[in-house]
């Protein structure tokens, strides 16, 4: 049984589209950066790798279709086939057998990678309830950032009538950058609303 077999077919961006955040890390992040930071060499100059995106169907102990739904959904988000994650050892007290699916997960890069972030940013993020700002400490030292999102209806590819549950999220974006200043500011750059330092320590 494959893994994708009910997931909707995801048609490829034209080869000659630009997405808007692309043009934006190029016109304004990469000045911006080397304002910052005084980068001598291009090639230092941090850039976006790729975008994680997971997916964690724990009623899927239960019931497998539930994976299905959420690889459903998740495809619809992300515009790219997302893969079914298994767990790699057996749990009893969780009930959970080696190779069970548990969940199901998309990487992101290029074109994809930027189209999702602009969504993320623009759309989603300002249509969580009670939303105060991203934690502007949650990197992990090498540059990358994570987050999650405890309802994925926020993403306007969703539809409300048409979701059998709600799922929740976790979104890493990993970055070239060396530090996590860097990419903090990288991302700032990117319009990601990053909420003050002193609220963060909260």
């Amino acid at each position: 049984m494959s893994d994708v077999m009910d997931a909707p077919d995801v048609s490829a961006l034209p080869a000659d589209y630009t997405p808007r955040f692309q043009t934006l890390y190029r016109e304004k992040v990469v000045p911006g950066l080397k304002e910052k930071f005084g980068y001598k060499n291009v090639m230092q100059i941090p850039s976006l790798d790729k975008v994680v995106i997971n997916m964690g169907v724990g009623e899927a102990v239960g019931d497998t279709r539930k994976v299905q739904s959420a690889m459903r959904d998740l495809a619809l988000i992300s515009g790219q086939q997302p893969v079914m994650t298994r767990a790699k050892n057996s749990i009893a007290g969780f009930k959970v057998r080696e190779n069970m699916p548990l969940g199901c997960k998309v990487t992101l890069r290029r074109q994809r990678m930027f189209e999702f972030l602009d969504r993320f940013v623009t759309i989603a993020l300002p249509r969580v309830k009670d939303f105060r700002g991203l934690n502007p400490k949650s990197f992990d030292g090498r540059g990358n950032f994570a987050t999650g999102i405890k309802e994925h209806l926020v993403f306007p590819e969703i539809v409300y009538d048409k979701v059998d549950q709600v799922w929740g999220m976790d979104i890493i974006v990993a970055t070239t950058a060396e530090t996590d200043d860097e990419a903090r500011e990288m991302l700032k750059l990117f319009n990601f609303p990053f909420r003050d330092q002193s609220a963060a320590n909260n």
